[in-house]
């Protein structure tokens, strides 16, 4: 009987060892499932997060490729504005040399203008003299005539002498 008695205490001890073991175990078990309801509220937590920052990389993707149009589009102005740039400096020295051949032109019409007028005055007085000298050829043509009928009478006259 002792045996059993001892074999009864030894059971009661593996028992108590082995409740000791399911306590832990179970504490264990509790410490497990509180850790894995906090992965779980993680997760969570971190797939909204991903969800929101995945929603925010594709606005950020679509303002990125906004602003790559953007670049591209400011090149090609930029391109365009040289052209224009040039261009316009092209027509600026065209320009100047317009006004230089303007000028030029102009003092070269003002010249022309008062040596007209010098040669226009020139005329006038020239067809003044005209005048002057045709109304003295008049008048001498007129006196001429004159003397050669004066003439023309004394030659007669002599003559009937």
């Amino acid at each position: 009987m002792n045996r059993l008695k001892e074999k009864i205490e030894s059971l009661k001890l593996e028992t108590v060892k082995w409740q000791e073991t399911a306590e832990q175990l179970q504490e264990k078990i509790k410490v497990l499932e509180q850790e894995n309801l906090e992965k779980d509220n993680q997760i969570q937590s971190l797939t909204v997060k991903n969800e929101r920052l995945e929603g925010e990389a594709e606005k950020l993707e679509g303002q990125l490729a906004k602003l790559k149009e953007s670049a591209e589009e400011s090149t090609s102005l930029k391109t365009h504005n040289d052209n224009f740039t040039k261009k316009n400096q092209m027509l600026e020295d065209e320009l100047e040399i317009s006004d230089k051949n303007l000028k030029e032109t102009t003092q070269k019409l003002r010249e022309t203008d008062i040596k007209a007028e010098q040669l226009e005055k020139k005329v006038n007085s020239l067809e003044d003299q005209k005048e002057e000298l045709e109304k003295k050829y008049e008048e001498l043509k007129a006196k001429n005539k004159i003397v050669e009928d004066e003439l023309e009478a004394i030659s007669s006259q002599l003559d009937a002498l």
